[in-house]
């Protein structure tokens, strides 16, 4: 399968969330991105409000989308999926990845709470001249029949990792997602994971790919329907290989 090229574009990330903000967008809370958030979650107070109110996230994601961070999960979901394909952008947020992947010819829906991010969402698919779906997930589940749901650096801000995986499960014929290793001094609204179980989960569905990246992140692709013979003595091997094979 040939791998198409990743559009990342870090300068227009910047420009259409100054241009969306107008004479609000302050560049100062783009630079201080990380600090921002542990901030108005003390004003909030609660993690499901701050979720669905927090404009803090417009600079926190665009910045991050800025890093190219998710660059290698991109390129691993463009070997599972032809261009074509259709996507589930699970816990989207304002939405790059799945932008990215519409303007390459993937046919992409959106899934998140209804908030400032998913708004800016709808601005940025409008600007671009794009149609999408972008499904608010306090109105109901997303749609079924994905070739394949993803969602990256999401899982590690749920309450409950395995219902979350459930969703995801429902929703497509393969479940793309990376799990966080905790590290000092992060962020509180990153909760730990039980990875461990989660790679025992993708194993026993069928592994269709793992890969480490960054030294603590596990990016693991797996079927949604049980592995059996000769099917889970692969996932074994594939989990096992991977281990031994980390990434960037």
């Amino acid at each position: 399968m040939r791998v198409p090229a990743i559009p990342i574009d870090a300068q227009l990330e910047a420009a259409e969330l100054r241009e969306y903000l107008g004479a609000s967008y302050d560049h100062a809370r783009l630079e201080r991105y990380e600090d921002q958030l542990e901030s108005e979650l003390e004003e909030v107070g609660d993690e499901g409000r701050l979720y669905r109110t927090s404009d803090a996230y417009l600079y926190n994601l665009t910045a991050f989308a800025m890093t190219a961070t998710k660059l290698p999960y991109l390129r691993d979901l463009t070997k599972i999926v032809e261009p074509g394909g259709r996507l589930l952008d699970y816990g989207c947020g304002i939405g790059s990845d799945g932008l990215m992947l519409l303007e390459m010819g993937y046919r992409v829906e959106f899934a998140d709470f209804d908030n400032p991010s998913t708004r800016y969402l709808r601005w940025r698919l409008e600007r671009r001249g794009l149609e999408a779906n972008v499904h608010d997930l306090d109105a109901g589940a997303p749609p079924t029949g994905f070739d394949l749901a993803y969602a990256f650096d999401v899982i590690e801000h749920v309450p409950d990792p395995i219902a979350f995986l459930g969703a995801l499960e429902e929703s497509a014929s393969v479940v793309l997602v990376n799990l966080l290793e905790p590290e000092e001094g992060e962020t509180g609204l990153h909760h730990e994971l039980p990875i461990r179980a989660i790679l025992g989960r993708a194993r026993d569905r069928g592994l269709v790919r793992y890969r480490r990246y960054h030294r603590r992140s596990h990016l693991v692709a797996y079927g949604t329907e049980p592995a059996v013979g000769i099917e889970s003595l692969r996932s074994r091997i594939a989990l096992w290989a991977g281990s031994r094979r980390p990434g960037a």
